[in-house]
């Protein structure tokens, strides 16, 4: 097998492979590190391999067929994800941190034999809207090397579009899973919260805002990777119902007629670029052309009131993950070590009252319950995911002279609009590469369901992705170009 014959498969598709001894683990994962080294001189996407592990690999054996991804490669973001392993946050303040502990989400995908080959590039402290920082430098998107990932698992959706691996896993607290997929033409599942459990950090880490999975290249790969890993983990503060029927059973169907609603209007009154309106209206004609009830309508509620509880939400818990750090390696924060923004994000928290953070946290609470009447009139949300179209490496500079708090969210608001409200909803969100701008540059479609619905929102983008495949596109900087 070549890298172009490689590059041409899902995780799914590898599996299948490897159930047929076709290739062998061994042969995959050095196939997965000979890409990574192709692709990453260009791209700047991955911090380090495991070529230990590949040579660690031994010939399928007993058991291999119960796994749904026996041997499969994947990345790591540089965040604590998996014990023994570095995970520095692309942080100068982290360099030589060491995870101490497996995650859940570590485990189970391990449990269903996927193979982590490395660590890829996130914005320090997975915070900033862009993948560049002065620890790691400049992750650039494999459609036009100019432009940003977006972040913050900008080095995940690098490697997974150019080719490099299948998959690879993410987190996403604002829409750090959803804005890189977008900007680099991959599928960015937001579970529902819970849905993936955060184990060994708390059940609501980041005030709930926060989830980890994964972003793939296919809807198939996503719904075979959430059976894979989701239901909750012993100890967790709380459950929500599991689904009724495994996800890989619910996308081999169509979905019957969806009440759709949609919107290309950013509640932020942000202007959104036209090729992305223009996107939107192409999809939304394409979900009706399925047979789905289509309006223009959207949930209603305080931006800016949403907003200025949001900044006062972040700082402590940043405050929390940079002491932590510190503390660990024995080091001081201070501009020295840390960004601009995170800097001013630590010495913000560090004297936001209790109250403050309290009444912060019951905003989000009126606002959830306000949007959630929405959703008893319509089944889904089609937004974009962006209001705009990958931006270009530099405009946003987590780390200029003078950049705070108001400059980070001034740079996340074009990419994260129609992404955040869904993290403190809690509700799932995908973003789907059905459109293109005339240049060639993805543009995300985000559809967001009921909360614990992840089975209406899959059969809906297997729908989607049928009716107009996305797997023919590849990015100039791809490992069958190379």
């Amino acid at each position: 097998m070549n890298l172009s014959e490689y590059s041409d498969h899902d995780a799914l598709g590898l599996a299948e492979l490897l159930r047929r001894g076709d290739v062998t683990p061994r042969e995959l994962a050095e196939l997965a590190l000979a890409a990574i080294e192709k692709i990453d001189p260009i791209l700047n996407a991955v911090i380090e391999t495991f070529p230990d592990r590949a040579a660690a690999l031994a010939e399928p054996g007993s058991g291999v067929s119960d796994m749904p991804f026996p041997g499969v490669p994947f990345l790591g973001k540089d965040l604590p994800f998996e014990k023994g392993v570095r995970a520095e946050m692309g942080s100068e303040l982290a360099q030589g941190f060491v995870a101490p502990v497996d995650t859940e989400l570590a485990i189970r995908l391990r449990a269903a034999g996927a193979i982590n080959l490395g660590r890829t590039t996130t914005s320090e402290f997975a915070f900033a809207a862009t993948t560049e920082n002065r620890a790691t430098g400049k992750t650039r998107n494999p459609w036009n090397i100019e432009r940003s990932t977006a972040g913050s698992s900008g080095g995940a959706a690098a490697s997974v579009a150019s080719g490099a691996v299948p998959f690879a896993q993410g987190s996403d607290a604002g829409g750090s899973i959803r804005t890189p997929s977008s900007f680099c033409g991959l599928v960015g599942l937001k579970p529902t919260r819970a849905r993936v459990p955060l184990a060994p950090f708390p059940t609501l880490s980041q005030a709930g805002l926060n989830n980890f999975f994964v972003l793939t290249r296919t809807v198939r790969d996503c719904a075979a990777l959430l059976d894979a890993v989701e239901g909750p983990a012993v100890g967790d503060t709380f459950e929500i119902a599991r689904p009724a029927i495994p996800y890989r059973a619910v996308i081999a169907r169509a979905p019957s007629s969806l009440r759709v609603a949609f919107t290309s209007v950013a509640w932020s009154g942000l202007p959104v670029d036209s090729a992305v309106v223009a996107a939107v209206r192409h999809t939304a004609k394409l979900c009706e052309e399925l047979g789905h009830r289509v309006e223009e309508a959207a949930p209603e509620f305080d931006y800016a009131t949403y907003i200025a509880a949001q900044k006062t939400l972040f700082p402590p818990y940043v405050v929390q993950d940079v002491e932590a750090v510190a503390k660990a390696l024995g080091r001081t924060p201070g501009p020295d070590n840390l960004q601009s923004t995170t800097w001013d994000l630590y010495c913000r928290g560090r004297t936001t009252p209790a109250t403050d953070l309290l009444a912060a946290l019951d905003t989000y609470s009126d606002i959830v319950r306000r949007v959630a009447v929405f959703w008893q009139s319509w089944d889904l949300l089609l937004t974009p995911t962006c209001t705009v179209l990958p931006q270009r490496l530099g405009v946003n500079d987590p780390d200029r002279a003078g950049a705070d708090t108001d400059t980070m969210f001034n740079q996340l608001a074009p990419q994260e609009t129609f992404t955040s409200l869904f993290n403190a909803t809690g509700q799932p969100a995908i973003s789907l590469p059905l459109q293109e701008s005339d240049d060639g540059l993805p543009i995300g479609m985000q559809f967001v369901g009921r909360f614990g619905d992840e089975a209406q929102l899959l059969a809906l983008a297997a729908q989607l992705e049928a009716a107009q495949p996305w797997s023919g596109r590849r990015p100039a900087v791809h490992v069958a170009n190379l």
